[in-house]
């Protein structure tokens, strides 16, 4: 869990000026802190950071994190207040070290904290700067003691105990003023000081070694004093002038799932202007309100139309006032816009009312297609007036009975379809003439209704789904996984076995969320993402060109924030790193459910504004309703905003005129810099059967131009709109021309769409091999092109290809391709297993082993130095044993007690409490009992007499886990050894050992297991009993040829001969010659295809580790390269179509001179 180094791009302009002290009077305005931390769970900055920040946003200090010492830069710098230093980095360079003392002269502040004191030793002035060195430490639980009580930077602050490393420094700056000192048996220590350098200030505490002090709210305070010091007093004066909105509280009943003492209380909402008072975003940017209630109510879904005017979901019914009897309720969709261009909606038109919880909307043929379980419905202005007087049900089976748990986020798809995703009420109806029954993940469907796919499974409630440019699906689920890729689609997998991960793959890469206020209120996942909504990704160029494609908006509600979640390319995957917030609010009632690009370039934001977000479970002291929430009172039902973030250095956008009229518009659209614009552009030539833009489409593919990022969007959404104009056919030769140039262009995300479009069979599958796709430079090309042959015809040459494929190793090294490459091996198993006897029978032969390790660490004779010591009971994630924070897996745990014989004659009763999740329990080596997968159960277990011993004694515990937070996690009441009235407490310290670390998200090949032995672990006696009907190689050989090379004359001694079909034919080949040749055999009229490919491999640094041999479904046999005077075999099995094939040398240059023709007759003479 890392929060990764900062995106430096955005960091230009700040919202309010930097200025320093000596500048004069300061305009009302938070304060701005860049916290440099270092990427280390010792000292982990990136965990502590966010302790900060939620305890001081509300007071106005916005952080913002990083961990590169690259952010020691003027031009960053320079939008910052103070920088805060909280880390190991050993060195400072040079350009470095200057922007760090430019800033503090100039009257920057500077925060120096803890292991700070031993940054940057290379830099005697920055040693200088921060006051001091630090030389050694122990570790103590110690009250530090104030000395200068009047200082400003300390008044009022008495002191502070915790446990803490005791830090001896050296090398102390004469000017130092010291403020708080740590009593030591040396000599007191000190433990805080300040200093000034130019025009700003420092302030240095020794404190912050871990959790235990940075959690402390004294801590907090400590901090906040030092910051409100080092800012200056221009600065301070301006914070405290701020006039942050005051948030007042009320007693109330509010669910208290964390079971907080003292239990929340109910926060008063704020009025628009005061709540954006409370609204962090990042420098750069400004926050702008573009509506907000009476006019806009529980806002929570949004898109906008071809003429860019926004469409807003309101929903009063959710969660708990559906209507599923004939859906009609309280709900409407209304058109917003803002009539004379001041950035503010005017103008608010109700489209549709009477519904009943709809999620989300799409526009289609003319209308909107709308999410409203159990129905998606279809609703259609046909009048011109902006009111719907068409509705219909264009297909139903979604399920009702929880509201936060169905269909979301529907979205118009590159091709042509309409996606979308659903959580746990699942899908189960008729769709065309197809039953579906399908649970959470994504899908999509023919926006007609006629037909759907569910594309791939997710792991809990879903809530997000987006596209990059390049048409790779990405996902967020609700509850700890706010970012997941879809890879391949679930067709692929039917009838696959043996994989943990299938279609889609959690990604995030961090647990934690960075909330502006500690009063976060969860379910479950605390301090993570338990409410992740959305997955738009930044799709436009009026941001910074960091976010261009890169940064996903992920709201999570329940933190008040919106997430930037920064996706990069992983192989033929995706990982996410963690880029912060794009905005963060200590207003308890902001709840951001929906972030996207908008038409203007600018990310739109829903807040549902309403201090109850949690749905369910329904907490003790409340029922349960209709929709499957908690039923509350407090649930609001007049409040909502729609925020726009706007880039201060973007252009105003002028909106293209698209209509179904102007087709020409939509044309020149498709290569608009948002795209937003783009699929709707596409969409309106598609729906408009536009097939006289053929041309135009064709000249976009033709270009071979890419943008900043290397994306081609032209010729991207022109091959999606030719696909959905029904172009892309065989009977299309000027079209199927184009793709296949497509297939070649620069950029990959053109070559992987154009595998997306091209038609099925051997001639295009041709083309495919010659352009060497399923070995692209770029992975994820690689994967559409494995997909594209899996979706081919069964073949033997397909079974070669995904044999040759299983065995390399960047195949292997990536997790999506060795995927994809297993699914084909199952999908083509015959054809796979033909080959697989061909090259390695002995591993049909031997099939499957597996070796596995039996553990028992239960008995008294186990050796248990090395174990490590536990508190119990508590839940792993909550303990300070590192390796066991985000753990799944088995860990055995002991506690040792001791008996005297009246008691160890007794039987008794052991209680655990509960336990997460598996356990089985041993006395002394013996099995007492033991429960699987129920986390939430209390154990309790009879020990027989006889079985405790008078002295020693030990209860050694296997605990299993694989969903996170697991162990022994009840009270300590809880937790005790009952021997008739008599309890023996057994909380405190524990021992425990690892045996094996669970890796859920860990494909089984990146746990050491060969694509063909997992085939044969599911396949094996299907593969042995069909390798016996399979000749061997080297056996019932029908006829023998020899050939060999002419010394000299680059030529076979054979011009032509004859073979029988059907029959097997082993042909000896000899090289006579002075260099290397080899010997290739191909279908009729293949020579040309061949050579030229063979010409094009020359020009590849692996054409001669492929041995020249074109990988192409004509190539039929072959030898590699021989040396001078050595000779290789071919063992042909002759096909039953008679015709004359070839055979030739492609060796660079020796094609059209080195071939001759074997005719392959029905009966030889």
């Amino acid at each position: 869990m890392k929060l990764l180094k900062l995106i430096f791009g955005f960091l230009v302009i700040a919202i309010f000026s930097c200025q320093s002290p000596s500048d004069g009077p300061i305009e009302p305005r938070p304060m701005r802190v860049l916290f440099l931390g270092h990427d280390s769970e010792n000292h982990n900055s990136s965990v502590y950071m966010p302790m900060l920040q939620a305890a001081l946003a509300p007071k106005g200090y916005y952080f913002t994190y990083t961990s590169d010492p690259n952010a020691l830069n003027e031009s960053i710098l320079k939008d910052y207040d103070a920088l805060m230093l909280y880390a190991n980095h050993d060195e400072i360079s040079d350009p470095q070290e200057k922007a760090l003392l430019s800033f503090v002269k100039q009257g920057g502040g500077f925060f120096p904290v803890h292991c700070a004191s031993y940054c940057f030793r290379n830099s005697r002035e920055v040693v200088r700067l921060i006051g001091g060195q630090f030389e050694s430490h122990d570790t103590a639980t110690f009250t530090t003691k104030v000395i200068e009580p009047d200082h400003p930077a300390l008044s009022g602050f008495e002191s502070i105990t915790t446990w803490d490393e005791t830090y001896k420094h050296t090398k102390f700056a004469k000017d130092i003023h010291v403020l708080m000192e740590r009593e030591d048996p040396d000599g007191n220590e000190p433990y805080a000081w300040v200093k000034e350098y130019g025009k700003g200030r420092v302030f240095y505490t020794a404190l912050g070694h871990d959790e235990r002090t940075w959690s402390k709210p004294e801590f907090h305070d400590l901090l906040g004093r030092g910051l409100h010091w080092v800012i200056g007093d221009a600065k301070a004066t301006a914070l405290d002038s701020l006039d942050l909105p005051v948030l007042t509280y009320s007693e109330a009943k509010i669910p208290n799932y964390e079971d907080r003492d003292p239990a929340p209380k109910l926060q008063a909402p704020l009025d628009p202007v005061a709540s954006q008072k409370r609204i962090q975003i990042p420098p750069g940017f400004s926050l702008e309100l573009f509506a907000a209630e009476p006019d806009v109510i529980n806002p929570i879904s949004m898109a906008w139309d071809h003429r860019g005017r926004l469409w807003v979901i309101e929903t009063k019914d959710y969660p708990n006032e559906i209507n599923v009897t004939d859906g009609i309720g309280n709900d409407r969709i209304k058109i917003i816009e803002d009539t004379d261009d001041d950035g503010k909606g005017d103008k608010f038109t109700v489209f549709a009312d009477n519904l009943s919880v709809p999620t989300s909307l799409v526009f289609s043929n003319g209308g909107v297609i709308v999410s409203q379980a159990p129905h998606f419905l279809f609703l259609r202005d046909t009048d011109g007036d902006d009111v719907a007087d068409e509705r219909r049900i264009l297909f139903s089976g979604w399920g009702t009975f929880d509201t936060h748990a169905g269909p979301s986020n529907l979205q118009y798809g590159f091709d042509n379809q309409i996606w979308g995703v659903v959580g746990y009420s699942a899908f189960e109806g008729k769709v065309g003439d197809t039953d579906h029954s399908f649970k959470q993940g994504a899908y999509r469907f023919q926006a007609d209704g006629s037909s759907l796919e569910f594309m791939g499974a997710t792991s809990n409630n879903t809530w997000g789904l987006g596209f990059t440019e390049g048409f790779d699906v990405l996902i967020s689920t609700a509850n700890n996984t706010h970012s997941a890729f879809l890879g391949i689609p679930d067709r692929f997998f039917e009838g696959v076995e043996g994989l943990k991960i299938k279609s889609v793959k959690k990604i995030d890469g961090h647990y934690a969320f960075h909330p502006n206020t500690a009063n976060v209120r969860q379910v479950d996942v605390f301090g993570g993402f338990t409410a992740a909504a959305g997955h738009h990704l930044y799709t436009a160029r009026n941001f910074p060109k960091e976010y261009w494609n890169r940064i996903a908006l992920v709201c999570e509600p329940t933190g008040k924030l919106l997430h930037r979640a920064i996706i990069e390319p992983d192989g033929a995957g995706f990982i996410e790193k963690d880029g912060g917030n794009l905005l963060a609010s200590s207003d308890e009632w902001v709840g951001p459910v929906h972030a996207q690009v908008g038409p203007d370039g600018a990310v739109w934001v829903l807040d549902w504004y309403n201090f109850i977000i949690q749905h369910n479970p329904t907490p003790p002291g409340f029922e349960n309703g209709p929709g499957n929430a908690h039923v509350n009172p407090l649930r609001d039902k007049q409040h909502g905003r729609i925020y726009r973030i706007v880039s201060n250095t973007a252009s105003k956008v002028s909106y293209p005129d698209l209509a179904n009229d102007k087709l020409e518009n939509c044309l020149a659209t498709l290569e608009n810099d948002n795209l937003f614009w783009r699929l709707h552009a596409q969409r309106l030539l598609v729906e408009s059967k536009s097939v006289d833009s053929k041309n135009e489409l064709i000249n976009l593919i033709n270009d071979k131009s890419t943008d900043e990022i290397g994306i081609s969007p032209g010729a991207i959404h022109a091959l999606w709109t030719l696909e959905g104009l029904g172009l892309i056919n065989d009977s299309e030769k000027e079209v199927i021309s184009v793709v296949y140039t497509a297939l070649s262009h620069p950029s990959a995300a053109v070559r992987k769409n154009a595998l997306h479009v091209l038609p099925k069979g051997p001639a295009h599958l041709n083309k495919v091999l010659a352009e060497k796709l399923l070995e692209d430079e770029n992975a994820q090309v690689s994967l559409a092109a494995i997909l594209y042959l899996i979706d081919q015809a069964p073949s033997d040459q397909i079974g070669t290809m995904l044999f040759k494929l299983s065995q390399e190793e960047r195949i292997k090294a990536d997790e999506w391709l060795s995927r994809a490459v297993y699914v084909g091996a199952v999908r083509h198993k015959e054809n796979f297993i033909k080959a697989m006897h061909q090259n390695t029978p002995d591993k049909i032969a031997s099939g499957f082993q597996e070796e596995v390790e039996e553990i028992d660490w239960s008995g008294s004779d186990v050796d248990t130095e090395d174990w490590k010591e536990l508190e119990t009971p508590s839940r792993w994630s909550e303990t300070n044993a590192a390796e066991l924070q985000d753990f799944d897996g088995i860990i055995w745990t002991r506690k040792e007690f001791t008996l005297n014989g009246n008691q160890a004659a007794r039987s008794g009763e052991l209680s655990l409490g509960p336990i997460d999740d598996t356990d089985d329990t041993y006395i002394n080596g013996k099995r007492i009992g033991g429960m699987t997968r129920a986390w939430n159960d209390a154990r309790s277990y009879r020990i027989p007499a006889g079985l405790l011993k008078d002295g020693e004694n030990q209860i050694t515990i296997k605990i299993s886990d694989s969903g996170g937070r697991g162990g022994i996690y009840g009270n300590d009441e809880d937790l005790f050894l009952k021997l008739g009235s008599e309890k023996i407490d057994l909380n405190g310290t524990w021992k425990y050992k690892v045996e094996e670390q669970f890796f859920p998200n860990r494909e089984v090949f990146e746990e050491g297991m060969e694509i063909a032995d997992l085939f044969m672990k599911f396949h094996g006696p299907y593969a042995q009993e069909l390798s016996k009907s399979l000749p061997d190689a080297e056996n019932d050989i029908d006829r023998v040829i020899e050939m060999a090379t002419v010394p000299d004359q680059m030529k076979y001694d054979l011009e032509e001969f004859s073979v029988q079909a059907g029959e097997r034919v082993k042909i000896v080949f000899s090289n006579n010659d002075g260099m290397q040749h080899n010997l290739l055999i191909g279908s009729p009229g293949s020579l040309e295809m061949i050579g030229k490919t063979a010409d094009q491999m020359a020009q590849s640094s692996v054409g001669v580790e492929k041995e020249y041999i074109p990988e192409l479904t004509v190539v039929l046999a072959a030898a590699g390269l021989v040396d001078p005077g050595e000779m290789r075999d071919i063992i042909w099995d002759v096909p039953n179509e008679v015709g004359e094939y070839i055979f030739v040398c492609t060796f660079p240059g020796h094609w059209r001179t080195m071939n001759g023709v074997i005719k392959v007759v029905s009966e030889l003479q």
